[in-house]
């Protein structure tokens, strides 16, 4: 039987090397974690509002290991997967977890409904699945600034992303009896355009397009650096918004 063909929007091996330099970054030189720290929160809360206790978890793409230490404390035997390393067609036995979380990653996959159907097949009937990552609307700021860099001949710097209707879809498609897809803003307060990009590289969420695009000239980032500027708010600081979409689906 012939193998479906997968649109290759991402590089795995570029993809695993960013995800590296980003536990690095964090784990070395104190990087940023605040989103994947607020989404593991999140998450923290809508297990303990459903009154959901799994017994065996596994959490993909946590860097500071909250959610996995909140779901100790709770009696939850957590299995760690580290994004780049793990692999979305293998994630485990079949019904070998009641709950699997994954956090950040699965907005950069190629094959997306694959991985989320692997994923549903690892869990347990009755089980639940969780996944957090920026979907449509996130990054407005970063957009503007991409196209005035690139001016007369903008380049595909940033990938579509998912909204809140094609998420009940993947759901639907992956095979869950219940969906739930809801979102939310993190605004964050950039005081430069140096730390807007350090703080995505913190997060592993700058650029793994398979087809790679050309790279900024000096003037380029001059323009992004000028637009960057009349953005500012009275504090000096622009505001920087990334709109996480949470997929919430059971056995």
């Amino acid at each position: 039987m012939a193998s479906r063909s997968v649109p290759q929007i991402f590089d795995r091996k570029q993809a695993s090397a960013k995800w590296d330099r980003a536990r690095d970054r964090q784990r070395l030189h104190g990087g940023a974690t605040y989103l994947t720290d607020t989404m593991a929160d999140d998450i923290a809360e809508r297990l303990d509002f459903m009154q959901v206790e799994p017994a065996r978890s596994l959490i993909v793409g946590e860097s500071t290991n909250r959610l996995v230490r909140t779901l100790a404390d709770k009696g939850s035997k957590a299995s760690v997967g580290h994004l780049g390393g793990f692999d979305e067609e293998q994630p485990g036995t079949p019904a070998s977890f009641d709950l699997v979380v994954h956090l950040l990653g699965l907005g950069m996959v190629n094959d997306l409904p694959g991985a989320m159907i692997h994923a549903r097949n690892v869990i347990a009937e009755g089980g639940l699945f969780i996944a957090a990552f920026p979907g449509a609307g996130s990054m407005p700021v970063l957009r503007q600034l991409a196209l005035a860099a690139d001016g007369d001949r903008p380049a595909a710097r940033m990938h579509p992303l998912v909204d809140n209707r094609a998420g009940t879809a993947l759901l639907e498609r992956a095979g869950f009896a219940r969906q739930v897809v809801d979102s939310y803003p993190i605004r964050v307060r950039f005081p430069s355009l140096d730390r807007m990009i350090s703080d995505l590289r913190d997060h592993g969420l700058t650029g793994s397009l398979y087809t790679p695009s050309p790279p900024l000239t000096r003037q380029a980032w001059a323009r992004a650096e000028a637009l960057f500027d009349e953005m500012r708010e009275d504090n000096g600081k622009v505001v920087e918004t990334f709109e996480i979409l949470t997929l919430t689906g059971w056995r």
